[in-house]
This record gives structure tokens, C-alpha cells and sequence, in this order.
């Protein structure tokens, strides 16, 4: 189901129930571009502590914008074990333009390219666009409203307030008491907007929103005062109602943080800095606060890219390389679970997906998170049942043959013994959402960092240290001049490296992978030029280097001065 600003405040009754009764909601947003082409010490490496990563990361959230938020509600079918019924939304999002507030944001070529390859619908964007703001906006928003200072600001606006205005006057001049005129093609809270201005403007005129456009009517100035003084209309009611509808998706927002159910994704990290930046507040520059932030907001994250690694390498799952491969191995014979795991059946109007495979188009992606989800949690709680029940069930069989061989009279013990473990015997229960988030609890709130100094970000607590391979020192001779460009390209058909130079001919060299830090120290072993080993900090670092040099001199200088002091008459 696509909503564009058309549709979307009626169907916000329908959205808000849907959440509420829901287990879990999917996400996955579609950006106008993901990173600035920062330069030099601003691009983001594998050196980055995670602080370092968020403010580099942040100013590319602030260039950029939203275009499309796909979200997947997930719901348990009562008395049907096992089944959940998935309702997928696309949202088409467009920054609100009203009074003061007129965003600038950049596209970046290579993301739109990447969604125009994938059918992505610009003109739904651009022209039907949903409008949002954050909490500081529409402070300001409501203060200008409230307060009677404000003004339409936009050149488009101006121009078409202006000349509807013309239009309405002209009217005037030669309609009579009663007499009626429609303006058609005005909606939304710009409906809203032309009425109050509108009113402003012609003491005269009454207005009324109606489905073929705003009716603008000719009154007697005790009839219109009548009518601005009734209860159903009144101006403060009016004003709330622009706000309300100038606030848009972020009303929907507000519904999804009250309701506090656990948040899926899948790499989600740009996905949580873009909601606090459009939606929330602007990110604040403490990576710490941020994170705090967040959590209050959404207390339950999975990361299904956090989740899966882990699986993967302990199920020996064929390599993938994206969401939509992830989905199709659950779904394959490869996985053991596939026959007993969770049904998941589409909402009525939400059908488009049954059996069209649409990549990259959000609310696609947003119920491939919740089905990969609930399929790699089935198969976590499979192995923990499974693995009690086989060792269990052996432990029993094994007291059974010692009472039987032993022709133990003692039924009693054997009893006890069989009462004690029996429990553990029993079939696997049947699988509940609850239960599927008990096995997930290692992976709640650890979200997948994408080339950054630690693998993941803990929004509950104190981040993990870093598992990443060790850092390598390359000491160059006779390369003059040499740059961290040209040492990058000399490693890059082996293997891939972050480079950071230390000093003039020393660089730091740093991978993700634990294969490659390997095969670089084998392949360079003994070079002429290059000659690479661990790093040390002790060892290598200018500042410890600095320091000793200067205690040497320091030490050296005392202990001339002993010398020559001892020496003297």
C-alpha cells in the first residue's frame, strides 16, 4: 500500500490501531544520498571510535533527506498458532514547506540513479510528498501560528496565495449576499492555509473545505461574526488544525515511539540517525546523548544484519550479500526449520508483495526484516529446545538401562529420576513472539556498524570493545613523497586497507578481515622496501617516541651534571 499526502490523514485511525496491536513493526527508509564525498581525515575508516564515526556520519544526515519510509506491522493471529499477518505501507515523504520553514537538502547522483534502476516513483516524492518536521520546528511553527506572527514565506506560496486572493476579489465586486464560488486543486494543510488567509484578508467571505475544493462564500459582517464565534469553527480551532496537518508524518511518528514496540531493520544504523534528525530533534553532537536518545524512543532495536551474521557462520549458510539473499536461504531447504517455522500471510490490502519481488522499495524491505526475523528467531529456539530435548532424552534412556540391567528394585529413585528430567523431554513448545524475543535478547539494541573501529553500537549500555584484526605499521624506504592514496592502491589487489599515514615514511594499515592482516604479513615478509609489521603502541607512536627522547636527553644532562659536578674542587 503506497500514501502519499492525499491519503495519509485519513488513514492515520487505521495506521495508529495497527500499531497498537502489533508484536513488531519492519522498517526500512530510502534516502536522496547516503554519504557526503568527504575527503582526507573526514572519511569514515576502520580507525574510528564510534564517536568519531557519528559526527562524520552526522553531517551527511543533515545534507540529505528522506523520500521514503517503508514500514511492515507485524501481528499474531489470535487462535492460529504460529501465523502473523503482515500490514506493508509506503510512505512518501517531502520536508514541510510552511512560514518560515523551507528545508534545503542535496541528491546525490549515485543514490538516485540506485532507486530509479529499482522503479523508484520521484513524481510521488517530489509532488505528493507526506510532510514532517521535528520537535524544534514545529515549536517555532506553533509560536508564529499561535501568536498571529505568521506569514507565508515561500515564493510558491506567496505567488498562489496571491493569486487566489485576485481571484476571490474580483468575485466580490459583483456577487451578491449568499452567493457561492469553489476553489478547486487546494488540499491538505495548504487548504487550511488559503482559508485563514483568506479570512485575514476579506472581512466579508466565510470558507468551508469540501471534497471538490475550499467554497469560498459571501457574508454579512454580523453573519460572519456569527459564524467565527461558533464552537465547530473558531479560529484557535482552525490554527490547531494547520499545525496538526502540517505536522504530518511526524504525528504518525509520535504514535510509533508512544506505542513502544520493538523497532526491526536490517543495517539500520542510518535509518535511527535519519528518524532522530527529521522527526525527533536535530542529532545533538554528543555521540552519547545520542544514543540515549534513541533508546528512550524505541527501548526494543534488532538489527537482523547483527542477527544473521552470527547464524551464518554457525549454520554454514551459503555467502550472501544483501537482504533480499538472506530471505530467499530462509526460505530455501537449507534452512532445517523451514517446514515448522512461522506462516506469514499479507493483509488484504496490502497483496502486492505476494508475488512480486520488489528490492529496495521500502515497505519491501521493511517485511523481508520481519520475516527474516521471525525466521531466524524460530530456528534459534529450534536449537535450544532441540539440543535439550536430544541430550536429555539420552541422559534418561541411559538411567533406564542402568535400572534395568541392575534389576533395581528401587522404583522410587527411578521415578524421582524420571520426574526430574522429563520436563526437559517434552516437544518443543509452540513458538509465541515472546519467546522469539527471550532467544533474540543477546542481539536487542546491538546495532551493525558499517566501517567503523567496533562491529556494532549497544544503545543499552556501554559499547563492546573492538574484534577487529590488529593494527599493521608499513615502514617504506626510499619512496619519497609517497602518499596514503598510493599506498592504498599498492595493497589493493590483495587485500583491502584502511591507511593512515604516522609518520613521513611510516603508515598504519588496517582491515576487517583477519584473513587479510595475514596474508599481507606473509606476502611482505622480508621486502626490501616495505616492510610491515604489528603495530605497537609503545613501540611505534611519535608521542611515546617524543617523550622518551626527551627523558633521554633530560637524563643524559643530569647525569653530565653529576659527573662534572663530582669532578669540580
Amino acid at each position: 500500500m503506497d500514501l502519499g499526502a492525499d491519503e495519509f490523514e485519513e488513514s492515520l485511525p487505521l495506521l495508529q490501531e495497527l500499531v497498537q496491536e502489533a508484536d513488531f513493526v519492519g522498517l526500512d527508509i530510502e534516502f536522496t544520498g547516503l554519504r557526503s564525498n568527504l575527503s582526507g581525515p573526514q572519511q569514515i575508516s576502520l580507525f574510528d571510535l564510534p564517536s568519531e564515526w557519528y559526527l562524520k556520519t552526522r553531517q551527511s544526515v543533515q545534507q540529505f533527506t528522506i523520500c521514503q519510509i517503508g514500514l511492515s506491522v507485524f501481528s499474531a493471529i489470535e487462535g492460529e498458532a504460529n501465523k502473523y499477518i503482515a500490514h506493508s505501507c509506503n510512505f512518501f515523504l517531502f520536508p514541510t514547506t510552511f512560514g518560515i520553514l523551507d528545508s534545503e537538502f542535496s541528491f546525490q547522483a549515485s543514490s538516485v540513479q540506485f532507486l530509479n534502476q529499482y522503479g523508484f516513483n520521484y513524481n510521488k516524492f517530489l509532488k505528493n510528498g507526506i510532510p514532517y518536521m521535528n520537535e524544534e520546528q514545529e515549536k517555532k511553527i506553533r509560536h508564529d501560528i499561535l501568536t498571529g506572527n505568521w506569514r507565508v514565506r515561500s515564493s510558491p506560496d506567496k505567488d498562489q496565495i496571491k493569486a487566489v486572493i485576485d481571484k476571490v476579489t474580483r468575485w466580490l465586486d459583483l456577487a451578491k449576499e449568499g452567493d457561492w464560488m469553489t476553489l478547486p486543486g487546494i488540499a491538505g494543510f495548504q487548504a487550511f492555509e488559503v482559508q485563514l488567509v483568506l479570512r485575514q484578508a476579506l472581512p466579508d467571505i466565510w470558507t468551508v473545505l469540501k471534497d471538490e475544493g475550499v467554497v469560498v462564500k459571501k457574508v454579512s459582517k454580523q453573519h460572519r461574526w456569527y459564524l467565527q464565534n461558533t464552537s465547530c469553527d473558531r479560529e484557535s480551532c482552525w490554527k490547531e488544525k494547520i499545525l496538526l496537518s502540517a505536522r504530518g508524518f511526524s504525528v504518525f511518528f509520535q504514535m510509533l515511539v508512544k506505542a513502544q514496540k520493538p523497532l526491526v531493520g536490517h543495517n539500520m544504523m542510518m535509518d535511527l540517525l535519519h528518524l532522530h534528525e527529521k522527526f525527533f530533534r536535530p542529532l545533538p553532537e554528543s555521540y552519547d546523548q545520542f544514543k540515549q536518545n534513541i533508546h528512550s524512543l524505541f527501548p526494543v532495536l534488532i538489527d537482523t544484519k547483527n542477527v544473521t551474521k552470527d547464524i551464518w557462520k554457525e549454520m554454514n549458510f551459503p555467502r550472501v550479500s544483501n537482504l533480499s539473499e538472506v530471505y530467499e536461504v530462509l526460505n530455501s531447504d537449507l534452512n532445517p526449520t523451514k517446514n515448522s517455522g512461522p506462516e506469514i500471510v499479507h493483509a488484504s490490502r496490502c497483496e502486492k508483495y505476494v508475488k512480486t519481488k520488489c528490492p529496495h522499495e521500502a515497505a519491501y524491505d521493511a517485511f523481508l526484516c520481519g520475516s527474516v526475523l521471525l525466521k531466524v528467531a524460530h530456528l534459534l529456539l529450534q536449537k535450544i529446545h532441540g539440543g535439550c530435548y536430544k541430550y536429555k532424552r539420552s541422559v534418561t534412556h541411559g538411567w533406564e538401562a542402568y535400572f534395568l540391567n541392575k534389576k533395581c528394585a528401587s522404583l522410587t529413585l527411578f521415578l524421582v529420576v524420571w520426574l526430574f528430567m522429563g520436563p526437559c523431554i517434552d516437544p518443543v513448545p509452540e513458538s509465541s513472539f515472546p519467546q522469539y524475543l527471550d532467544v533474540l535478547a543477546p542481539y536487542v539494541n546491538q546495532v551493525n556498524l558499517i566501517r567503523a573501529g567496533v562491529p556494532k553500537i549497544n544503545f543499552s549500555g556501554p559499547d563492546y570493545p573492538s574484534i577487529r584484526p590488529p593494527i599493521l605499521i608499513l615502514s617504506i624506504k626510499r619512496w619519497p613523497g609517497v602518499s596514503e592514496q598510493q599506498v592504498y592502491h599498492k595493497f589493493q589487489n590483495l587485500c583491502k586497507f584502511d591507511v593512515r599515514r604516522l609518520t613521513r615514511s611510516q603508515f598504519l594499515l588496517l582491515t576487517n578481515k583477519f584473513k587479510d592482516a595475514r596474508n599481507v604479513l606473509k606476502e611482505y615478509r622480508g621486502h626490501p622496501t616495505l616492510c610491515i609489521s604489528l603495530y605497537r603502541y609503545w613501540r611505534h607512536s611519535p608521542d611515546v617516541n617524543c617523550v622518551l627522547q626527551v627523558c633521554g636527553i633530560v637524563t643524559a644532562w643530569a647525569l653530565l651534571a653529576f659527573i662534572f659536578g663530582r669532578s669540580g674542587p
